[in-house]
């Protein structure tokens, strides 16, 4: 299986993480626990050759062959695999917490820990974006005329200059911002603040940085074999070592030992740097 970064289109940069091509020529190892943990992203996912099957609170979302998905913001463990054992070839774009509004024109909170189609979002207009990515042979065509989709949808939303402000601050702390702080940055209310969050992304502000504290802490251990959970380090955003452990199996649903017990190969490609 393979990851490879994709560079977004300079106007796309401020809204998005990362794009990348994930291929692999089958199904995931039965031993592998195949966990992806909560990024705080929204997600658009084009599976050009196989599908992708996902397992979301109990509930399995199958993104099927020449699909345009869109994924909802995350805020529990995620089971991924492949829909056949069969090469797979799929897009992602992961945006920002800040960016996935400008695109959609939908309440993000409708859709949180959900996988719906795209066109059930969009309409026609996705439909036949779909008929034009399958048409094409190549991935970079396919990538390109799926930027250029998403420059024309950035330009149907105004930009909430509030809320990209109170995101930025979430995540440049690293989750350590409270709601409290952000009430007198701003001169809005915590009842404000919180409608927002929840049609613009999905979550609340004090969940987003939830998600923000614990990601660090995995995207390290993801690109560092030798980094464990348990170090001191990891407790710096947290109470205490009990308060880490309870996020730790919020996040992963397992606990501590539990997941060091088993092998995520699969989950930790996508937080490589």
């Amino acid at each position: 299986m393979r990851l490879q970064n994709i560079e977004p289109h300079p106007l796309l940069k401020s809204y998005i993480d990362k794009m990348w091509l994930f291929e692999s020529s089958g199904k995931m190892p039965v031993e592998d626990l195949k966990l992806v943990v909560p990024n705080g992203r929204c997600k658009i996912s084009i599976a050009f050759r196989n599908g992708i099957v996902a397992s979301v609170n109990g509930k399995t979302f199958t993104s099927k062959e020449d699909n345009i998905s869109l994924t909802g913001l995350v805020d529990v463990p995620v089971i991924l695999d492949v829909e056949d054992d069969i090469i797979t070839g799929t897009i992602v774009v992961e945006f920002n917490p800040r960016g996935a509004y400008r695109f959609f024109q939908v309440s993000l909170n409708d859709i949180k820990n959900q996988i719906h189609p795209l066109k059930d979002i969009l309409g026609t207009v996705s439909q036949y974006l779909e008929v034009q990515i399958s048409n094409v042979g190549t991935v970079s065509e396919k990538i390109d005329l799926l930027q250029k989709f998403l420059l024309k949808q950035l330009i149907l939303t105004a930009q909430d200059l509030v809320f990209e402000y109170c995101v930025e601050k979430i995540v440049s702390s690293k989750g350590k911002v409270t709601v409290k702080e952000l009430e007198k940055k701003t001169e809005y209310s915590s009842r404000w603040l919180n409608k927002k969050f929840a049609v613009n992304l999905g979550v609340s502000p004090k969940s987003l940085s939830t998600i923000i504290r614990f990601n660090q802490y995995y995207n390290a251990v993801a690109n560092n074999n030798e980094m464990d959970f348990m170090q001191n380090a990891f407790y710096d955003y947290y109470y205490d070592q009990s308060h880490f452990l309870k996020e730790f199996k919020r996040f992963t649903g397992l606990s501590h030992s539990g997941f060091e017990n088993t092998s995520n190969d699969f989950g930790k490609l996508f937080y490589k740097e």
